[in-house]
């Protein structure tokens, strides 16, 4: 079993309380229909744009899924590319409902931070829509890396730091203005001008970061409230598990910020939008045989040399 987690006392450290986010899992894992709950996650597609760069990469014996689930991330791999595949999560529920997939496949319970794997164990690692619930970020990255092989790679995406602001500062301008202050009730995320350095710190190289955004309309900030704590987000286990949320809002703070919402956001035909911002990253375990950067100074042709290569053409032409 995972780790006990932390407490409401270290939370300025530990922001999510994982005892209740492995419970928020295992309710949401036994929803009756839980493929319709999945909208978001089939958005990505398990690892969004990344998906095609695994053919062109060869075959993974054995490969490794952060934070499974149900298993989205299984349905899009073939045998062709993958000969087995390591299902790993914190709760028991949404692995004992795991969908079926043509790939070996061994489910494991344990927690994205304490992988128990011996280092060098996988030739691949994936993550869909997981990271972003872990209290220590640095250390699952640094986590990943060690049980990769060398030349192993990693593919991930997650919640990035703009997901659902104009919930956020309606929120918040609502609360300041009835209640004189506010509580957060959507859960920190990681910008992305931190998730390549802290990729780097782990150990990967030849990064790339991308970032995309998925946006869904409502006819107004109930809807999208409804959505967020109810059939949807809840089912996929996404409930806000910050040790700070605030356990309600007053009925005259959810109408100003409906009003506001409205007014700030709103599109023409009445609705209005929630941004889902993702972050897409690959980073590779080094090899010797990797390509390496040619040293400085190194370079025959400079770029001044470069600009006049247009001018040289068009009097070629004439």
């Amino acid at each position: 079993p995972p780790p006990a987690g932390a407490s409401p006392g270290s939370g300025a450290l530990n922001p999510f309380d994982r005892r209740l986010k492995r419970k928020q899992k295992n309710w949401a894992a036994l929803q009756a229909e839980p493929a319709k709950c999945d909208y978001l996650r089939e958005e990505v597609r398990g690892w969004g744009r990344s998906q095609g760069h695994l053919e062109c990469w060869g075959r993974f014996p054995l490969a490794l899924d952060v934070g499974s689930g149900r298993g989205y991330i299984a349905q899009h791999l073939t045998k062709e590319t993958v000969e087995k595949l390591i299902q790993v999560d914190i709760a028991e529920n949404a692995l004992k409902n795991a969908v079926e997939s043509e790939i070996p496949t061994v489910r494991v319970i344990a927690d994205e931070e304490f992988l128990p794997f011996k280092e060098d164990t996988f030739d691949l690692v994936v993550s869909s829509l997981s990271l972003h619930w872990v209290n220590d970020l640095p250390k699952a990255f640094r986590e990943i890396h060690q049980v990769l092989k060398a030349d192993g790679v990693f593919i991930g995406a997650m919640f990035g730091g703009d997901t659902l602001y104009e919930l956020r500062c309606s929120l918040q301008l609502a609360e300041l203005e009835r209640e004189g202050g506010f509580s957060p009730h959507v859960s920190p995320f990681t910008a992305v001008a931190d998730l390549g350095h802290l990729l780097s710190r782990a150990g990967f190289n030849t990064l790339t970061v991308d970032t995309d955004e998925i946006q869904v309309n409502y006819p107004g900030l109930f809807e999208v409230m409804e959505d967020l704590q109810g059939k949807y987000m809840l089912c996929m286990g996404e409930s806000n598990c910050s040790w700070n949320r605030k356990p309600l809002l007053h009925r005259e703070t959810m109408l100003a910020a409906a009003a506001i919402y409205q007014e700030m956001y709103g599109n023409s035909d009445g609705s209005v939008p929630a941004t889902f911002q993702i972050y897409y990253m690959i980073g590779w375990k080094y090899h010797e045989s990797q390509a390496k950067p040619a040293q400085r100074g190194s370079a025959t042709v400079s770029f001044g040399d470069l600009a006049k290569i247009e001018g040289l053409l068009k009097r070629e032409k004439k």
